[in-house]
């Protein structure tokens, strides 16, 4: 049973380290995963586990936000860069996997690039910014997505790294 219940884990591993490169919720989804197999297997995946994994994803969300945050705030940004900055890394990661057809690294480029053109756009044309203002925002909201996305994947393989050793300790 323990080989099903790893390979199980291997997968849900593999698809929310993806989901996260992409700025999908993947490190929840793996907290979510391993709550519903600590009811099926609770010998294999204790409540120790589910817990960690989700105050991992609890601080990869704040560290997100602060990142993202500070990179606007931090060059001169408004409200309306921020949240731009927040559509556009969500479009800008989509379309990075079609255009750069690079596992992960299309979503990557993506949603940085995605991030500061969705501040640039927001600052020019709803905070009515000048161009100048609006680059430095952009540029800002760049910066700060590349590092919370550094930082987000860092959690996502540390909950990764707690889920499987975890079950390889229970299950052996």
């Amino acid at each position: 049973m323990i080989w099903i219940v790893l390979s199980i884990v291997l997968l849900i591993v593999l698809v929310c380290m993806a989901m996260t490169a992409i700025t999908l919720p993947g490190i929840w989804t793996m907290a979510a995963c391993s709550a519903l197999l600590a009811l099926w297997v609770p010998e294999y995946v204790g409540w120790w586990t589910v817990g960690a994994l989700f105050g991992i994803a609890a601080l990869s969300e704040l560290v997100d936000f602060i990142a993202s945050a500070l990179g606007v705030k931090r060059m001169g940004g408004s409200r309306s860069g921020a949240i731009g900055s927040v559509i556009g890394t969500l479009v800008g990661a989509i379309l990075g996997t079609f255009i750069i057809p690079i596992p992960i690294f299309g979503s990557v480029v993506g949603g940085v690039a995605g991030a500061g053109i969705g501040a640039f756009l927001a600052e020019k044309s709803i905070a009515q910014r000048s161009m100048r203002d609006s680059f430095r925002s952009g540029s800002g909201a760049a910066v700060g997505r590349l590092i919370s996305m550094v930082i987000k994947l860092m959690l996502a393989g540390a909950a990764s790294a707690v889920f499987v050793t975890m079950v390889i300790y229970n299950g052996f």
